[in-house]
């Protein structure tokens, strides 16, 4: 289960030499242009040194929704898929909201606010990744203070870049619904 890897996750010091390979793909896909980062490669190096290896098994819960209790990391997915889902719009059962692949990052706005998870991610295939936690990112902003301030803009601009897409996807729901109950009230005179 991924609660008990990031249970073994020591806060503060990087596990001494993680997986060199590993943390340079990290790198790489921190400073990609689609990754919204804006960092540099060497930026992204150094966050890179603060984050650790984790694999996990398909099926496994990375983030349940509600969770407000490990709302202290953010994964980069290195290899492999995540399902992302919610149980709020159907009330019933998980609704699929999309699969995300090599370079998403995975719980970001929990790492920054610490409230309880909007979404759960799942592993839908075996998962190679990096884990930020909340204590490694603190030693970051202690030690590298303007790495630290360029990652959190970079995360704050995803989080926004989101919440510009949500708007959308409301304002054409809204629209949706507008439309269908004037259907309705066609159909039914009152």
């Amino acid at each position: 289960m991924f609660k008990k890897t990031l249970r073994k996750l020591t806060p503060g010091r990087p596990d001494p030499a993680p997986d060199p390979t590993l943390m340079d793909k990290a790198a790489a896909m921190l400073a990609a242009p689609s990754a919204l980062m804006q960092l540099t490669p060497a930026d992204a190096a150094v966050v890179a040194r603060y984050m650790r290896p984790v694999s996990v098994a398909q099926g496994s819960v990375i983030i349940r929704e509600g969770d407000a209790e490990t709302t202290g990391f953010l994964l980069l997915v290195l290899e492999g898929e995540v399902v992302v889902e919610s149980i709020v719009v159907s009330r019933v059962s998980p609704i699929t909201v999309t699969v995300l692949g090599p370079g998403s990052m995975h719980g970001d706005v929990g790492l920054i606010d610490g409230l309880p998870r909007s979404a759960s991610c799942t592993a839908g295939t075996d998962v190679v990744g990096a884990v930020l936690t909340r204590a490694d990112l603190i030693l970051l902003q202690q030690e590298n203070p303007s790495v630290c301030s360029k990652l959190i803009m970079a995360i704050a601009m995803r989080i926004g870049a989101r919440l510009r897409e949500n708007t959308e996807k409301l304002k054409r729901y809204v629209q949706l619904t507008k439309a269908m109950q004037q259907e309705i009230d066609h159909l039914m005179p009152t």
